[in-house]
């Protein structure tokens, strides 16, 4: 494919930095102070001004994040974001000027973990980076490192795996994070506040960025997103994830799926002689 990274060998990041980021914006006054910035925190930076560029450089340094802008030219920051991540699970911050929730839903389905919009704090944004590069790199503790389970839901925090009902789930690292969190937890409604503390590691930050995680994250696990069963809305506190309702619904399902399966024969059955007539799943949709 045109302008994906090849298979190289990537240059590791300098003895005595804190990892390599790569920053990507067509902005050069704006590319400048964020790389002065996280210069001065302690990281080694790549630069690069538009798409295809920012893919050469991470072929040649496969940093260890990436802050990228959404509007490049020659190839926007959503394709950018995609190709990258074919090629493993970078965490990727993205900046941009446009705040609608539509583009952050976008940025997030391509696999962005967080979503900046200008103009920002670069004091922020090097918080935002120290805490998304903390959280891909931390092991879970010994005691929360093991699989996680409950109303058809199945994760591996030390394999990074997730599944519903026995298939996988495509989860970004954040979303992953979230639901892990949610299961070490069932039944406890938590604030947006306190998700953003307990899953992103920050005191600060957008609210809505927990917001648009929930709405994804509901759109991968739930049987119908449109009528959550599983990670309930709490009025006026948050969220909460209900592994009961979870394992109703799947029994609920089961069960229409023998319903649907069973036939009955006997002297009663329509027509002529023994017919089978499928008896249909009583009830229709869960709500």
């Amino acid at each position: 494919m045109e302008n994906t990274p090849p298979a190289r060998q990537p240059e590791p990041a300098p003895e005595g930095t804190r990892g390599r980021v790569l920053v990507v914006d067509d902005d050069p006054t704006v590319a400048e102070v964020v790389v002065g910035y996280l210069h001065r925190a302690g990281y080694a930076v790549e630069q690069a001004g538009d798409g295809p560029d920012a893919l050469r450089r991470f072929a040649a340094c496969r940093p260890d994040l990436v802050v990228l802008d959404l509007m490049l030219p020659a190839m926007d920051g959503f394709e950018v974001c995609r190709r990258m991540r074919a090629y493993g699970p970078v965490p990727v911050i993205m900046l941009t000027a446009r705040g609608d929730e539509e583009d952050r839903i976008l940025g997030l389905e391509t696999g962005a973990d967080d979503y900046v919009t200008k103009p920002f704090s670069p004091r922020e944004l090097v918080l935002r980076v120290d805490s998304v590069l903390r959280r891909a790199r931390a092991a879970a503790p010994a005691d929360e490192s093991g699989p996680l389970s409950g109303a058809g839901l199945s994760l591996d925090p030390a394999a990074r795996q997730a599944y519903r009902d026995g298939r996988g789930l495509a989860l970004t690292l954040r979303e992953f994070d979230l639901l892990a969190f949610l299961l070490r937890h069932p039944g406890r409604a938590f604030g947006r506040e306190e998700l953003m503390r307990e899953v992103w590691g920050w005191d600060f930050g957008d609210l809505s960025t927990v917001t648009v995680h929930i709405r994804r994250l509901r759109g991968k696990v739930e049987k119908d997103p449109a009528s959550p069963r599983l990670i309930r809305t709490v009025w006026g506190v948050g969220y909460r994830l209900d592994l009961e309702a979870g394992r109703t619904e799947a029994g609920r399902t089961e069960a229409g799926r023998t319903e649907a399966g069973r036939t009955e024969v006997g002297p009663d059955s329509p027509g002529t002689g023994p017919a089978a007539v499928p008896v249909e799943p009583p009830g229709g949709r869960s709500l």
